[in-house]
C-alpha cells in the first residue's frame, strides 16, 4: 500500500521525521538505516527523534500504518463512485495504481519493510490489509454474481490484482518511460481482462 508525503507544515519536527524515514528506508532499507541518518536529514539532533518516536521500529509502524488507511479510504472512495462492478474496479485499480507510483517510496518503504516490525504491530498492518482485501474481493465477487465477470476464484484473483498494484511502487521511477496516469491506465486494462469483463482495447 502506499505512504504518501505527510502533509504539515515544513517546520513541523514529526513531518520533517517522517519523510527523512521514508527517503532513508527506500535508499538503505529499515535494517541499513540509523537513527542518526533520519535525524541528520531531518536537520534534526540524533536525540530529537525520540522526543517524538521511541525507536525507529515505531516511527516505520506510524508510517505504515497511515499509509494503509490512506490507501483503505482510497479504494473505498473509488468504489463508492459507482454501482457497477466493472466501473468500479477499474476506477479502484487506476487510483490504485497511480497512487502507488506517485508515492513509490513510500509505497516500496510499508510494503517491503514490514518484516522488521514487532509481531503486534504487524498483526495491525495485516488487519487493515485484510480490509483492502475484502473490499477488491466483494467487487469481483459481485461482478462475478452478475455476470460480468467470469474468474473461477475471486479471492485469488482479487490478490493478483492488489499484488500486481502494489509491485509498481518496487519498479516505477519518476524518470522512467511511463507516467503515472499512463501505468494506471494500462493495469485498469490488465485488471478487467483478468476477471474476464468484456472491455475494448
Amino acid at each position: 500500500m502506499s505512504a504518501s508525503t505527510p502533509s504539515a507544515p515544513s517546520g513541523d519536527a514529526r513531518t520533517r521525521l517522517a519523510l527523512a524515514a521514508v527517503e532513508a528506508f527506500g535508499a538503505r532499507g529499515f535494517h541499513g538505516t540509523t537513527t542518526r541518518d533520519i535525524s541528520t536529514a531531518a536537520g534534526m539532533s540524533p536525540a530529537a527523534l525520540y522526543v517524538h518516536h521511541r525507536s525507529k521500529e515505531e516511527l516505520l509502524f506510524e508510517l505504515a500504518l497511515v499509509g494503509h488507511e490512506r490507501v483503505l479510504s482510497l479504494v473505498r472512495a473509488s468504489v463508492a463512485r459507482s454501482s457497477d462492478p466493472v466501473t468500479q474496479l477499474g476506477d479502484l485499480v487506476e487510483d490504485f495504481v497511480r497512487d502507488h507510483a506517485v508515492s513509490h517510496t513510500g509505497a516500496r518503504v510499508i510494503n517491503y519493510e514490514l518484516a522488521a516490525l514487532s509481531e503486534e504491530r504487524l498483526a495491525v498492518i495485516l488487519a487493515v490489509r485484510h480490509d483492502i482485501d475484502v473490499v477488491v474481493r466483494d467487487v469481483v465477487s459481485r461482478g462475478v454474481a452478475a455476470g460480468v465477470f467470469a474468474t473461477p476464484d475471486p479471492q485469488m484473483t482479487s490478490l493478483a490484482i492488489l499484488s500486481l498494484g502494489i509491485d509498481v511502487a518496487r519498479w516505477f521511477r519518476d524518470e522512467g518511460r511511463w507516467s503515472p496516469d499512463e501505468v494506471a491506465a494500462h493495469y485498469r486494462l490488465l485488471a478487467l481482462r483478468m476477471v474476464g469483463a468484456a472491455v475494448a482495447g
